[in-house]
């Protein structure tokens, strides 16, 4: 039961949940947010099928995968359990999971935490005594407890053609920055070292509010990322931002980077580098000034990671333009790059568009893109050979040795950094000198 939520022990008078929660960090959020209610309330959460008394199934409906892997998961619970509570972004498909599975007790959408919860009291009325002391510092984690996802705002205003967010999870809503705040200073409490902050489109933070200015601490704070990303920086805690469109306004989160208060990692989808695919994906298709930006960044902060991810064999999508592609990632040299094929979602515009490229094209390119990326990764991390970095401690293995991670590695998406001959406990920093590397990882010892 891997994907179930952290187990706890069970009160022998507490109604047991079972957790599945699949999709991005931005789901992880959420579930994280059932969980710490349901855990105020004195509900227990168990790690398999046969000790809870019902299973919550967090969803993701991105791609036709996801939605494969969710209706699978569903069926798993039904199957296992046969009394299931489904949410997250599958489930504003309401039709689509009862026609599949028409014994699920109830569905509910993204960011729902009261309609979930409303769910659960109907099928298994809470304990009569709930203990706050139940929750631990911070709420429930499905992370480490030194690292944490602080989701900062909910949708999108964007309208690219091979995406369904804004009409599963509706327009941009930006969180109020006092809210954010005190989330993000409650887990540095709790022992939090990196905050990871995402969202749909995290750069148009605080757009939908008029960037109006809000009180935090006795201060005025315009809700801007600029700003919330400083005042997260001065909690002194690793600040590393996800999912940036590339805005002009990136250009002060450099300066941020620059100054020391987030780290210096750039995560912006490009998506692709052909202007005519740009121009059909709804996308900045300027990827000159693109190229000029990325080395405008790199030469104020030298040490700045790039990562960015790419769509291969979009309609429309010809020879020329996947060379347009190549020629570009040779040019710019990204630190770190994820790329899978188009895949036709329901409900998305780039369904109606002409050109559909066949599979076997896109995996054959999707071979080629990764194999020249890899190269790429491999000579940019040969180069980082003798340097001492400060890392973040995430895991001890069996033998001793220690995966890490710098400023240059996020979570469960990049690389890792293995450390030997080095005592110390996750969540711990280091400081280590790098000796042998690959294409995505590499070697050190401490200093």
């Amino acid at each position: 039961m891997d994907s179930f939520s952290q187990a706890l022990p069970r009160s022998a008078m507490s109604p047991a949940i079972g957790f599945i929660s699949l999709g991005c960090p931005k789901a992880t959020v959420d579930s994280e947010r059932i969980l710490s209610r349901l855990r105020a309330e004195g509900y227990t959460m168990v790690g398999d099928y046969q000790q809870a008394d019902l299973v919550i199934v967090n969803t993701c409906g991105f791609i036709d995968a996801a939605v494969e892997e969710s209706l699978e998961a569903i069926g798993e619970a039904l199957e296992e359990n046969g009394r299931v509570i489904v949410t997250g972004c599958l489930g504003a498909k309401a039709e689509l999971i009862r026609e599949v599975h028409p014994k699920v007790m109830a569905v509910t959408g993204p960011e729902a935490v009261d309609e979930v919860l409303a769910a659960v009291h109907a099928a298994l009325p809470p304990p009569h005594d709930p203990f706050e002391s139940l929750l631990p510092p911070g709420g429930l984690k499905l992370t480490p407890r030194h690292y944490a996802y602080l989701k900062i705002a909910e949708g999108c205003n964007q309208s690219c053609t091979f995406c369904i967010i804004p009409s599963m999870r509706g327009p941009l809503v930006s969180r109020p920055i006092g809210e954010v705040l005190d989330e993000a200073q409650a887990l540095v409490s709790a022992g939090v070292k990196e905050l990871l902050v995402v969202a749909q489109d995290t750069a148009a933070y605080g757009a939908d509010l008029r960037y109006r200015t809000a009180f935090w601490g006795g201060r005025p704070l315009k809700s801007r990322i600029e700003v919330l990303a400083e005042e997260l920086g001065r909690l002194g805690v690793w600040v590393r931002l996800h999912y940036l469109y590339p805005y002009p306004h990136l250009d002060r989160l450099v300066e941020l980077m620059a100054e020391g208060w987030v780290l210096p990692y750039l995560d912006i989808p490009l998506q692709h580098a052909s202007p005519a695919i740009l121009k059909a994906m709804r996308r900045p298709a300027k990827q000159e000034n693109m190229l000029r930006r990325i080395e405008e960044w790199r030469r104020r902060v030298p040490g700045l990671t790039l990562r960015s991810t790419f769509i291969v064999g979009f309609p429309g999508e010809s020879e020329a333009d996947f060379e347009t592609l190549l020629d570009f990632l040779r040019e710019a040299r990204l630190d770190r790059v994820g790329a899978f094929t188009y895949s036709p979602v329901d409900g998305a515009a780039a369904n109606a568009l002409p050109g559909a490229v066949p599979e076997a094209v896109q995996q054959e390119r999707l071979q080629r893109l990764m194999a020249l990326q890899e190269s790429i990764s491999r000579e940019k991390l040969a180069e980082s050979l003798g340097r001492r970095l400060t890392v973040l401690v995430d895991e001890v293995l069996e033998d001793g040795r220690l995966l890490a991670r710098s400023a240059a590695e996020a979570p469960e998406i990049d690389g890792v950094i293995v450390v030997e001959e080095a005592r110390a406990a996750p969540g711990d920093f280091l400081e280590v000198e790098i000796t042998a590397a690959d294409e995505h990882d590499r070697l050190a010892h401490p200093l």
